[in-house]
């Protein structure tokens, strides 16, 4: 099913939790949001669990997360008392990066960096979506200037699917209010000024000033994107 003009346009002027419940209506049973436990992700599984929404939430353990992820992860299973799926990384691309390039060799190269997200993120995403027809992120056009230019919803040619980003015209003074009226859980790192959270030795607490995606692969000049959200799109 392809969707409308006249059907993309209602998403666009829907509030969040309507326009979810929308597309679960029109896709039953194929619609999955990939979190990454970050404050985007947490208003949406606030929204999707407390509304009982028809949604497959997941999220992507690339092995080399930060504990306090892990400990958000255990504190908002437990209270919602509702799953959260777990993808793991293929061990032997994993065991074979490491053997042929170093444990750290991201730091290396853009080329060795973008390797390593692909075999721990893009690879375990792409296991994840299958069989379904929408795929919700966490996406907010604030978040980069990549992400500025993404519509709420887009058609995936490659994965055919659509990409829906529900809060993508949310600023952050919204997310803020709806974690705070919500008491919804948050990693604590957030509060020590890290501000867009993944692997441990990929990030680091951004200063006053800095972009919102300095602190994602610190040391390199690059787009600061791991390849999950960076495929030419058009819509549908």
């Amino acid at each position: 099913m392809m969707l409308s003009q006249e059907q993309i346009k209602k998403l666009e002027s829907s509030p969040v939790t309507e326009a979810i419940r929308m597309v679960t209506d029109w896709f039953p049973n194929e619609v999955v949001f990939s979190s990454s436990l970050g404050q985007e992700d947490q208003v949406l599984t606030d929204i999707i669990f407390r509304n009982d929404l028809p949604v497959k939430i997941f999220t992507i353990d690339t092995g080399r997360l930060f504990n306090e992820t892990y400990e958000l992860l255990d504190r908002t299973i437990a209270r919602y008392e509702k799953p959260v799926h777990v993808y793991f990384p293929e061990a032997a691309d994993v065991e074979k990066f490491v053997t042929d390039k170093g444990i750290n060799s991201f730091y290396e190269s853009v080329e060795n960096r973008k390797e390593c997200c692909h075999i721990r993120k893009v690879k375990p995403l792409n296991r994840a979506l299958k069989g379904a027809k929408v795929w919700i992120t966490g996406l907010r056009s604030e978040q980069s200037g990549n992400r500025q230019k993404m519509p709420m919803i887009e058609w995936l040619e490659d994965k055919q699917l659509y990409k829906f980003n529900p809060l993508i015209n949310w600023n952050y003074d919204q997310m803020m209010s709806h974690i705070s009226k919500n008491n919804v859980p948050y990693n604590f790192l957030h509060d020590k000024g890290y501000i867009s959270i993944g692997c441990a030795p990929c990030t680091r607490a951004i200063e006053p000033g800095e972009d919102a995606r300095a602190g994602r692969w610190w040391w390199e000049t690059s787009q600061k994107e791991c390849g999950l959200h960076t495929t030419i799109v058009k819509q549908g």
